[in-house]
């Protein structure tokens, strides 16, 4: 065999070991498509392993909930792969506010205590909700509102898979109450009590 011919193969099956996989870079700007690839001299194991998951997040908030990700931005090794994961922590009365993710589908595992949880569809308004607990399983189609409330008397836990490496996400409450959006509009679009708006704004930090 010609050394040209070795060349060729070992040129070929570096190309198909390098579409194996996109590791995130990064170090550079993501765009819609996700980050730019690593050079696959510069991949390591470790861009596959994410230890991130193991430690609980910090409940003492408004919500008493966290939520731990390891999407593309922290576990670069699902960049482009369709998939990622995160790490639900519901102190007792924890919420996961009404919530959408526009960019892919949720699955839900509880490892510890009671969850109650739930979704809405887009076409009929029609609502699915269901209390789980250890051991069980629940899916949140892409893009509908869906929450999760720790209706146990203890914490509870569970992890989440995303059928994207960035499914985005907007909660309701912030989006409404947590910015500058005008509050006679707030309550033209909700029909809420303006009273109860600025309350709402006082809360969550909005403004106007």
């Amino acid at each position: 065999m010609s050394l040209p011919y070795i060349l060729l193969i070992a040129a070929l099956f570096t190309a198909a070991a390098a579409d194996d996989f996109c590791v995130g870079d990064l170090s550079l700007p993501a765009s819609p498509a996700g980050y730019a690839c690593k050079k696959p001299a510069t991949v390591t194991v470790n861009d596959f392993v994410y230890h991130g998951l193991a430690a609980a997040g910090n409940t003492s908030n408004l919500i008493k909930a966290a939520v731990t990700p390891a999407l593309s931005a922290q576990f670069p090794g699902v960049n482009g792969l369709g998939l990622s994961l995160a790490r639900l922590d519901l102190a007792v009365g924890g919420v996961i506010p009404l919530h959408t993710h526009p960019g892919g589908s949720e699955a839900l595992v509880v490892v510890q205590g009671t969850i109650c949880a739930g979704f809405i569809t887009s076409f009929s308004n029609k609502v699915y909700v269901a209390t789980l607990n250890k051991g069980d399983a629940m899916v949140f189609p892409q893009g509908l509102l869906h929450f999760q409330i720790n209706s146990g008397g203890g914490p509870a836990l569970a992890f989440v898979s995303f059928s994207s490496p960035s499914p985005g996400l907007q909660i309701t409450d912030f989006a409404l109450f947590a910015n500058d959006f005008p509050t006679d509009l707030v309550a033209k679009v909700t029909f809420l009590d303006v009273a109860q708006i600025k309350k709402l704004k006082g809360v969550l930090g909005g403004t106007n």
